[in-house]
């Protein structure tokens, strides 16, 4: 099972406080357990909301939404994408992550569709284009 552990923002990340030396630190630890381990299959820190943007879909129109966005508890910090056996392993390796905020944090887990969680809508064709698709990012990495 895959998962995305999604590190939520705070004030300061929003505001572009960088992590201290010693957390850098304590988090290149953390994912070279991870990855020695072969849970961590990728994972990154993300710019604050400011320097984002936003597409709003109304039918087939689109309008762009500059950052910063208000909601700090909405939004995210960073990342990690971990390959599992279960929702209870992959809690019990977040748990052993350094607090990733100076203060109060929160890291959220969400499990990623694989193809045999859309049965049968998910046709062999659209499991060729999947898996063609797949293969061409493979080839660019």
């Amino acid at each position: 099972m895959r998962f995305m552990v999604i590190v939520r923002a705070t004030q300061d990340s929003e505001a572009g406080v960088m992590p201290s030396e010693e957390l850098l630190a304590a988090m290149g630890r953390y994912n070279e357990e991870l990855a020695a381990a072969g849970v961590m299959l990728g994972g990154e820190g993300l710019h604050p909301s400011s320097r984002g943007a936003r597409v709003r879909f109304s039918g087939d129109q689109r309008s762009v939404i500059d950052g910063p966005f208000v909601e700090t508890k909405e939004l995210i910090a960073g990342f990690w994408i971990f390959q599992v056996a279960s929702l209870e392993e992959c809690i019990a390796w977040v748990k052993r992550c350094p607090n990733p905020m100076p203060g109060a944090s929160d890291i959220e887990i969400r499990q990623i569709f694989e193809a045999e969680d859309f049965g049968a809508e998910f046709t062999p064709e659209l499991r060729e284009q999947e898996d063609r698709i797949r293969a061409q990012i493979a080839a660019k990495s």
